[in-house]
């Protein structure tokens, strides 16, 4: 049995790209999106047709309008292949705008219902901002379920956690390119990997503290830099991985193990954070501010 089909025991495997026509071969449960993914494969021969229909049925609507319409084009024939969830982004823009960010979560989801598609197969991806996640929370409180993304610290989490969001994405490459540059030539890549990376160790942070306090929130790491990343987080929730990564761990049959696991951790303080707190936790965070 392959790397990734024993990792599908211990955890949901994502797909992490806008090339549909490249997921159905890993056979992942989810798959998530961003601009910039979609933006490299509508750059694709395949996806011209795709994105000329998007253009050509939305004339005379904006250009921020036939964007929308071409996320959720892309999320509906990704959710023909996967019998799960697609994530779709808001614009990074409105990261510190809670009502722009709310409207911008229902018009999605309008767009999706309109394509016959059902909110509960439709992620809302919103920053990890503070008020991202106050416009994750009256979301949620809607029946749209959201997926908090650029998060990079543990406050984030705990925050998201509170306003019961579905699922948070903490970004484990991200951190680990921080903290590797802020290194520099002293970085030692053989004492920061596996185990030792940054980033692994954010995310398992993150993940016992919820836990530990019965939060319901979903945790899925991101944002991968090399397969180690992936198996020493063998027992997250979830796992959103790209296409290339998926590929290393289809082809190995290296024995995984799960990392990841609920045993022995004691039940902890219920999950609260004020904003000041919040703000203050994010600003003394340089990988994260």
């Amino acid at each position: 049995m392959n790397q990734l089909e024993q990792l599908k025991h211990y955890t949901t495997v994502v797909a992490d790209t806008g090339d549909f026509q490249s997921i159905q071969r890993y056979s992942p449960e989810d798959s998530t999106t961003n601009p910039s993914l979609i933006l490299k494969a509508v750059q694709k021969d395949t996806y011209e047709s795709l994105l000329e229909k998007t253009v050509r049925d939305n004339k005379g609507k904006t250009t921020e309008e036939i964007m929308d319409r071409l996320l959720v084009a892309f999320g509906v024939e990704i959710l023909k292949i996967v019998p799960g969830r697609v994530s779709t982004e808001t614009d990074a823009r409105l990261s510190f705008d809670t009502e722009g960010s709310i409207k911008k979560g229902r018009e999605l989801i309008a767009l999706y219902k309109a394509n016959g598609i059902s909110p509960d197969r439709v992620l809302i991806k919103i920053a990890s901002t503070w008020e991202g996640i106050r416009a994750a929370e009256v979301l949620q409180k809607e029946g749209i379920r959201c997926n908090m993304t650029l998060m990079f610290s543990l406050p984030q989490a705990v925050a998201c956690a509170e306003a019961k969001v579905q699922l948070i994405s903490p970004f484990v490459g991200r951190i680990y390119d921080w903290f590797k540059a802020a290194e520099g030539a002293c970085w030692d890549e053989a004492a920061n990997s596996g185990l030792k990376d940054p980033g692994v160790q954010s995310v398992t942070a993150i993940y016992k503290r919820l836990k530990a306090a019965g939060s319901k929130t979903q945790i899925m790491g991101a944002s991968f830099r090399n397969k180690g990343e992936i198996l020493a987080l063998a027992g997250c929730d979830l796992l959103t991985i790209s296409p290339k990564l998926l590929n290393e761990l289809d082809s190995s049959f290296a024995q995984v193990l799960p990392t990841l696991t609920t045993e022995g951790l004691e039940q902890s303080a219920p999950i609260s954070i004020s904003e000041a707190d919040f703000l203050l936790a994010l600003a003394m965070s340089a990988v994260a501010s």
